[in-house]
């Protein structure tokens, strides 16, 4: 495992466990184990896993899914701590690195911001870069069903475009918190909006993301 995907692994694996299994997350009313359990399939059950992106195949994925969330909350942790196993393809660094390292930064937050008392995580500059890497990779992608033009700018000026359109709206943070932007938390990201106020709201109600 390369550092960035390695060391956001071990600071969420910390925070699930630190939690418990019972806390709240920001996803889709989960808890920490509904999460420690979708991890872990992720990673150890590819033959069930497709269903995470293709709705034909969500039976299995819910079949598997509530396997896991039997198991020992301790042991799920272990397994997302120990990482994938050999044969998957998470086990290739360059795969491990480019699929996890947002991945496991979002859930950290799902988990953190979850809580009443969160507040913002300052993130290393060389992080944050990476970061931005991957929104401008992913940005047409993850900001395809934008019900308006939206563009994402970091503090300094740099832009992507997630989607063509007008109006547009221009969302303005930091990379970490424009990540969580454009991955469907507009609720808890700490971004700037300008734009049209229809257009805005239209933009804090869309399903943003994969």
């Amino acid at each position: 495992m390369s550092t960035h995907a390695k060391r956001e692994r071990l600071l969420l694996a910390d925070l699930l466990e630190s939690s418990g299994p019972a806390a709240p997350t920001l996803c889709d009313g989960w808890t920490t184990r509904d999460l420690a359990a979708h991890l872990v399939v992720r990673e150890h059950r590819t033959d069930a896993a497709g269903g995470i992106l293709f709705k034909p195949l969500r039976p299995r994925l819910d079949r598997v899914q509530a396997e896991y969330l039997e198991k020992p909350y301790e042991e799920l942790l272990q397994l997302i701590r120990t990482g994938p196993p050999r044969l998957s393809p998470y086990a290739l660094k360059q795969v491990d690195e480019a699929a996890n390292t947002v991945e496991f930064f979002i859930h950290a937050e799902d988990v953190r911001r979850a809580a009443p008392d969160w507040t913002p995580r300052e993130l290393d500059p060389v992080f944050a870069d990476a970061l931005w890497s991957r929104i401008e990779r992913l940005a047409r992608v993850v900001g395809r069903k934008s019900p308006v033009g939206l563009v994402v700018r970091r503090p300094d000026g740099r832009t992507a475009v997630a989607r063509r359109g007008t109006p547009v709206v221009t969302v303005t943070g930091e990379p970490g918190e424009l990540t969580l932007f454009l991955f469907g938390r507009q609720g808890v990201a700490d971004v700037e909006l300008e734009g049209e106020q229809d257009a805005v709201a239209k933009l804090r109600q869309a399903k943003l993301g994969i």
